[in-house]
């Protein structure tokens, strides 16, 4: 059961499954953990410094060369540190931010421009249309389940199926979510991932302090609190869903207090009671009184585990999960073979088991290494088709490069589609093409240079094609050929009615 969405070509990721990025806890170790292990990960750098998260973003890629993302929440940061945050974002060239909270159109386009994906939180189906229709390319919908900062009061299920009907972009789903059967279920219901933050808050490499993931796994099903209590460095009125302590049990002076209590420290900075702080490794004092943030499935997870064995556990569960059919059997239960008794007619017969190479057809492992290069390449390229279509400076080549992107990006979809039916694993790799295009000054000549690399995958293509034995892998190549020399015949065309002196016939 091949779990790979649409959306893992947009972020580059092997399963659908999404870390999010929890404030304070998803840092560098986390994010590569997690991001290594095939799924995708956002730092969690909500008014943090920029030399922090610059320093963030290079621990990630000193540990991955995969792509990862940043959460920065523009309501509940000054505008200034915003845009010291965005401008380190840029600057270290992330693949995706998520943005939660009050939407910012502003932002949304800004980062859009410089070619960065945009994923927005919403926690209405109101919101998820207005994100949408701002330009968000991935939406997360977050039901009312979810621990930390919880935005809208809809259950998931609900609010998933409204905003599934009305809106185009796709959609992950966020809230309560733990193991892979709510995975499965979330696929079911038409989104294409889940994100997951207690799952993994409750991990080895996760920056929570112990006490924090220990209460996670100790805790018991339905246990969780919806809450205002826990506020301070918050826009007012924020609901946050959090283990119970001393301060959901009103044991605590009342938190709309004037006076500020310090109830710890994090190096130099002090932890006030009722702030939105929740315990890290880093942190000292009363831990037992800072926000315990937690999601309604924290009942349901027995055991502390590294990031990447949880993931590896949702993905398993999920697989299982959707394998299963409505009266309870699996298609992995032997099914009985009309044919299996039956001699054939003749020696005939057996003409599909010859050997490949002596039958002319590319042997399986150099099918799969050949069909793993072109994964490389055509990631590469989406990549750099998605910079110029941000980068472009008309209507002409930014609709080409989109067209070029949307192609890459298909064709990313089949090879990953096909390496799963030869149960090969996908590379993970970029192609080097990428840091050369980008190396690169001028849309135009980009362009062209991604014309050369689309040439390439031509001649590659049309060398491999008549040695393919599968008749349908031999089609969706033979379509993947053809649509690259359409790219490049445009590309060709459009390059030289530009490269054409003023008032020259067309070519």
């Amino acid at each position: 059961m091949d779990l790979h969405t649409p959306v893992c070509d947009l972020l580059c990721c092997d399963v659908p499954i999404v870390l999010a990025g929890m404030g304070g806890v998803a840092r560098s170790e986390l994010v590569a953990a997690v991001t290594e292990a095939g799924g995708f990960g956002f730092l969690g750098m909500v008014r943090e410094s920029p030399e922090l998260i610059t320093a963030e973003i290079e621990a990630v890629r000193a540990r991955t060369a995969r792509p990862f993302g940043v959460n920065l929440i523009p309501a509940a940061t000054k505008p200034e540190r915003l845009e010291a945050e965005l401008r380190a974002c840029l600057d270290g060239h992330v693949h995706a931010v998520t943005l939660f909270w009050d939407l910012s159109v502003e932002t949304v386009k800004r980062l859009k421009g410089e070619g960065v994906l945009v994923v927005c939180q919403v926690g209405s189906l109101a919101e998820a249309m207005a994100a949408e229709n701002a330009g968000a390319d991935i939406l997360i919908v977050q039901g009312l389940e979810a621990g930390g900062h919880v935005r809208g009061r809809v259950a998931l299920r609900p609010l998933l199926t409204d905003v599934l009907s009305a809106v185009e972009a796709p959609v992950l789903a966020a809230g309560g979510l733990t193991d892979g059967r709510d995975l499965a279920d979330v696929l079911r219901l038409g989104a294409q991932g889940a994100m997951f933050g207690t799952a993994f808050l409750a991990t080895n490499e996760s920056f929570a302090h112990d006490f924090h993931k220990r209460r996670i796994v100790d805790a018991a099903p339905g246990q969780t609190v919806h809450t205002q209590a826990f506020h301070i460095n918050w826009p007012v009125g924020a609901y946050v869903r959090v283990l119970p302590n001393s301060v959901t049990r009103h044991e605590r002076d009342g938190p709309f207090a004037p006076t500020r209590q310090v109830i710890g420290e994090d190096g130099e900075r002090p932890i006030y009671l009722f702030s939105t702080d929740s315990p890290l490794r880093s942190m000292t004092g009363d831990l037992e009184a800072m926000a315990l943030y937690a999601g309604e499935g924290a009942g349901r997870l027995a055991e502390i585990l590294p990031a990447a064995e949880r993931l590896r556990s949702i993905a398993a569960g999920a697989r299982a999960a959707l394998l299963t059919t409505t009266d309870g059997a699996t298609p992995d239960e032997p099914l009985a073979d009309a044919a299996e008794n039956c001699e054939p007619s003749s020696p005939v017969c057996y003409a599909s088991e010859a050997d490949d190479a002596y039958m002319g057809f590319a042997p399986a492992a150099e099918l799969v290494a050949e069909l793993n290069v072109l994964l490389e390449a055509e990631r590469a390229g989406a990549r750099v088709a998605a910079r110029i279509a941000a980068d472009a400076p008309d209507r002409e080549l930014k609709a080409l490069a989109k067209v070029i992107h949307a192609d890459e990006v298909r064709w990313c979809r089949a090879l990953f589609g096909a390496l799963g039916d030869l149960k090969a694993e996908p590379s993970t790799k970029v192609g080097d093409f990428f840091d050369k295009a980008m190396a690169i000054d001028g849309v135009e000549a980009r362009l062209a240079f991604v014309n050369r690399g689309q040439g390439w995958v031509v001649r590659k293509l049309r060398t491999l094609v008549p040695r393919i034995r599968d008749p349908a892998l031999h089609d969706v190549l033979g379509e993947m050929l053809r649509a690259h020399e359409v790219n490049i015949a445009s590309a060709n065309e459009a390059l030289e009615r530009r490269a054409a002196p003023a008032g020259s016939p067309p070519p």
